[in-house]
This record gives structure tokens, sequence and C-alpha cells, in this order.
């Protein structure tokens, strides 16, 4: 529990505890009447009256009556020596019994300490509302303070370039900036000026935070880490203020390295979007560009920063001086792959001899975090099973799942559907064993996974960086096999195929709109994007051409796909008898393995 609702626990008990003793001082205390003198008299010649206790200045009397122990008597002395003499010879006699009260301190001061504890506990709970009240008067000032989050250089933790697989000429690049932390004088006896500034940009995935966490942990410096969202509030001045506190920490902190995660959060174009910028954000970015250009060249502060949206920040933080350097963070290759497959399975208990160039070769556009995801899935599915080893099944199924998700296999399906999906999934397999530049099958399945009713699994034979004319052509025959075999066998059409016509649709039109792959229209740009920051894609682009130009490329996009699929249909009917062991096979294994795809297309 907090200090401060401890604090406000105690003080509720001593208030309650006050309350309590205050009540039973007033309920149990005794019943008092009031009695005149005279009558007091009358009592005592009665003989009623048992003890007569006179108060210590001999004004007034407790008397106590015979039959009434629960009740006391007040009497007012007029004459106090006078009634001493008149009741003297009775109280010798034994009459009654006559004291005087001698009060003591404690006795004068007990009937107040009920009073004393409820007093106390409502000063002390004033202070503690005076302290709440305060607390939140200086959270509401701490609003400029910065949320970066500091590893300090003696962390054990810490990532150095070692547990960072691949990424060979990344870690070169930024090897330069670990070695001026190091040594920063080495560089300044040259009167060379280290990069300010280090842009890491790549898709999501890709190692960009590792990288720089990786170069704090080499240079054995502080390292502060921070999203650029946590800069932007609601309130005007606060994402300026926060960038100021955290650059002043740093200076405080230097030789250290500043990370900004996600910088096109606050680092957008100035004055974008329908009706100018957002004020509180370009303030924010103001400050960043001041104190960016702000450093003098002893202060050994590094900001680094990453993003996978390059294109949309502000000129001024990629000028020299500020970000200095971009360094583009890829999809690893092969080999790269491979040394990130057994980085993450060291601490795994693998088969021995499981060959992960394998497996490498069958994840071509994975990122890393893809392959750290697929390794741990694989782990989890063998924990799953009650292995004592994960094996090359395992990860096969962890690679398909992390692609496609899960299998439904309670997933109830109507003989009619089971035989569509067959007959689609083997149209797309049996086109793409005839086009030459197309993947190879891996895997056939008609058990539905994630929003797919089937699914065919290819392995590339290569990684790519660019696809020729026929290559996209060939995807395009491939995704309409699925459509042509539902036409051919069943003769009729179903929804199941929206996704791969949409996907080959827009290879066409990008195959005539983008990259010039059109005879008729020829290799010209249709359609410029300028990236306006808070608008949707479909708000993006421009036509820049006639209604006429327009017309022409709806025939080319049109030509392409009636060739595709003309081409399909061929294929499939030349092959039908293939085509319906595929399917049957679909129909009574569910899943087709490369190999068992391989026998039937070999005949």
């Amino acid at each position: 529990m907090k200090k401060k609702g401890i604090l406000g626990t105690i003080l509720t008990y001593i208030l309650i505890i006050g309350l309590a003793m205050y009540m039973i001082s007033i309920l149990s205390s005794t019943q008092t009447k009031e009695m005149s003198y005279t009558e007091l008299m009358q009592k005592i010649e009665e003989k009623v009256v048992t003890n007569v206790k006179l108060s210590n200045d001999r004004q007034t009397a407790e008397v106590k009556l015979k039959d009434e122990d629960d009740i006391t008597r007040i009497v007012k002395i007029p004459a106090t020596n006078a009634f001493m003499d008149t009741v003297s010879d009775k109280v010798t006699a034994g009459e009654f019994e006559l004291t005087v009260d001698e009060e003591s301190a404690w006795e004068m001061i007990a009937p107040l300490i009920p009073n004393l504890i409820l007093l106390l506990g409502t000063l002390l709970i004033f202070v503690y509302m005076i302290r709440k009240t305060t607390d939140g008067n200086s959270k509401a000032m701490s609003f400029g303070k910065n949320r970066a989050r500091m590893i300090n250089k003696d962390d054990k933790k810490k990532i150095t370039f070692d547990k960072v697989a691949g990424l060979k000429e990344e870690k070169e690049e930024l090897e330069e900036e670990v070695e001026f932390l190091k040594n920063p004088k080495k560089y300044q006896d040259m009167g060379a000026r280290i990069p300010k500034g280090i842009l890491l940009v790549g898709r999501p995935g890709t190692g960009k935070t590792l990288l720089a966490k990786a170069v704090a942990g080499e240079a054995n410096v502080p390292f502060f880490s921070i999203s650029g969202s946590d800069f932007v509030e609601m309130f005007v001045g606060v994402g300026a203020s926060r960038v100021r506190d955290l650059f002043a920490e740093a200076k405080a902190n230097s030789p250290c390295i500043v990370f900004i995660d996600e910088i096109d959060a606050v680092g957008r174009h100035r004055g974008a979007g329908v009706g100018g910028g957002h004020d509180e954000r370009e303030q924010t970015l103001n400050q960043l560009l001041v104190e960016m250009d702000g450093f003098a060249t002893n202060e050994s502060i590094i900001v680094m920063a990453a993003t996978n949206r390059p294109d949309i920040l502000d000129p001024a933080l990629l000028r020299p001086g500020r970000f200095d350097r971009q360094i583009v963070v890829g999809v690893p290759d092969v080999g790269a792959r491979e040394e990130i497959l057994k980085l993450h399975a060291k601490n795994k208990p693998f088969v021995n001899g499981i060959d992960f160039k394998v497996i490498a070769k069958n994840t071509a556009g994975f990122t890393g975090a893809d392959l750290e995801n697929m390794i741990n899935e694989a782990t989890l599915l063998a924990a799953r099973k009650n292995k004592s080893n994960v094996d090359i099944a395992d990860v096969e199924e962890a690679m398909v799942k992390v692609m496609m998700g899960p299998e439904k296999k309670s997933k109830v399906i109507s003989d009619k559907e089971r035989k569509l999906t067959a007959y689609h999934e083997a149209g797309h397999a049996v086109v793409s064993k005839f086009l030459p530049t197309h993947d190879t099958v891996h895997q056939i399945s008609i058990i539905p996974r994630g929003m797919a009713g089937g699914y065919t699994m290819y392995k590339p034979n290569e990684d790519k960086s660019f696809h020729s004319k026929s290559e996209m052509k060939e995807h395009i025959v491939s995704l309409l096999g699925g459509r042509v075999a539902e036409q051919l066998i069943l003769d009729d059409i179903s929804t199941g195929a929206s996704n791969d016509i949409e996907r080959a649709s827009k290879i066409a039109r990008d195959m005539v709109t983008k990259y010039g792959m059109s005879d008729k229209l020829g290799p010209i740009t249709f359609g410029s994007t300028q990236e306006e920051v808070f608008l949707g894609k479909e708000m993006n682009t421009q036509r820049n051409y006639s209604e006429k130009v327009a017309a022409q490329i709806d025939d080319e996009v049109k030509d392409i796909i009636s060739r595709a699929y003309s081409f399909a249909e061929r294929v499939l009917k030349e092959n039908i008898d293939k085509l319906h062991k595929i399917a049957e096979m679909l129909l009574e294994k569910e899943k087709v393995s490369a190999e068992e795809f391989e026998e039937v297309m070999n005949g």
C-alpha cells in the first residue's frame, strides 16, 4: 500500500475512535436531577439520604437517596457553614455519609479526552486534504516534464550488437557513432563533426529500436527512450516544454543517446492537411528543431529516431545538422534470416540437426519480429503437444500460423462449400505449376485459417527486390486460377474469389498507371500522389490525365485481366484430370503437401 493510503487510513481510524469515545462518555454518564435545598433538608430529616458529596468549591452537592442508585440529585448549597453545622450531628450519628470532592488533575482532564481526540482527528484530516490539494497542483505543474525512460549504462540487461542478428551493414554504419561516444576527443582533435542525428527507416519489425538500444549498450552510455506521441498533449505548450526538459536532462547525463520512436507522430510536415496544421504539434516540432540544432560540438549527445514513414517528415528535420544520416533497415535476406533464426533458437530446446537454412528459404519477406514470433509459436506448439524438443514440423506449422492465422478445425462446413473450396485451391495450385517464373507450391489446405476458407501456400524460389512484367502477369494468372476452376467444374462462381480478383485488379492497374508497362499507353505514370498527411489514402491520388486516357487505362486493365483469365482457363482445361485428382485429395485429406502435389502433377 502506498504511504498516502496508509496515512488516510490512520486518520480515519483516529476519527472513528474519537467519535466512539465521545458517544460512550455521553451514554455512560449517570442520570442527574436537580433538587432544592429545602427538599434536601426534608429528605435528611426523613433519613432517606445515603450520601452527600460537596463539590470542591462547596457551592453544590451531589446527593444519593435510598433505592435510587442510578440517579444523582444536584443541590445548590446557599450557606455552606450553616449546612455543615446543621448536619454534623446526623453525620456523626451515621445517618448518611458526607464527603468533600477533591478533584485530581486526571479527573479534570479525563472528560476532555474524547473532545481532544475528535479535535485532533479533524485537524489531521484538514491537513491531509491541504496536502492532497498541494500534490494535485504539483502534478498539474509536472505536465511539462518529459516522460523518457532512462536505461542506465550499468543496466545488466543492456543489449549489444552480438544480440542483433543480420543487419551487417547497418551495424557497421552505427559503429562509428559508438566510437565517437567512447572517444569523442579523437574526432574533435581532427576537426570532424560527428552526425548529430541518425534516422532509422524501415518496415515495422525490422529491428530499428533494437539497433538503437544496441548502440547505447555498445557505447556504455545512458539511453533515453521516448515515443513521439509522448510529447503532444491537449494543453498548449506542454510538448515544447517536454522537449526542453528532455534535452536538459540529456545534457546533464552526456555523453548519451536520445531515442525518439515513431518520430512521425511529432515530426510531420508543418502546415499540412485541411485547415492548416496542429498548433501544439508544430510548436513541439519547432522546439525539437531548435534543440537539435543548438548542440555544441563537445556535448556528446546523439539523437536517434525511428519511423516507417520518412516521406511525411518535415524537411527541416532531415537537413544536415539535425538528422544527418538516414539508415534504411530493410527486410532481412536469406542469410540474415538464418542468423536471426539461430539467435532466437539458441535458448530453446530444438532437435539436433535442424536445418535453419531451409527454414530461412521458406520465410522470404519475414521481418526479424516475424521470425522471432514464429520461433516462439513453434516452441508453444511443441509444449502444447507435451514434446521435450521442437522439431521442423512445429516450425512449419508455426510459419503457416503466423502467415494465415490459427486453424479452425471445429468449424462446420457443408459438403458443397468444401467441394467449392477444394476446386478453388486446386485451381490456384495447378495453374501455378505451368507458370515458369512463379513460386512453387508448398502446401494446399481447405481447413479455414483466419479470414480464409482455404489457402494455397507457395515457397519462394529466391529473394526478389524487383518484379518483371512477365512475373506480374503470371501472378495475375495464378490469382485467377481459383475463379476459373469454380466456373469450369461447378458451372457457378462464388464470393470466395473476391480477394483474388481485388489483388489481380490492383496489380493490373499498377502495371498500367504506376510502372508504365502498357504497350498502348507507353512508359508513362498516370496519377500523382501528393501526401497530405492528415488525409486518407483515397483522397491523396490526384488525376492528371483526361477522361479519354482514363477510358484507355480501363481498357488496358481489362485486357490484361481477360488475357490472364483465358490463359488460366486453357491450362485447366488441358489438365482437367489433374485438377480433379488434387481436389479429390483435398476432400479426402484436407491438406496436400508439396511432395504429394508434385507426384500428381508429374503423373
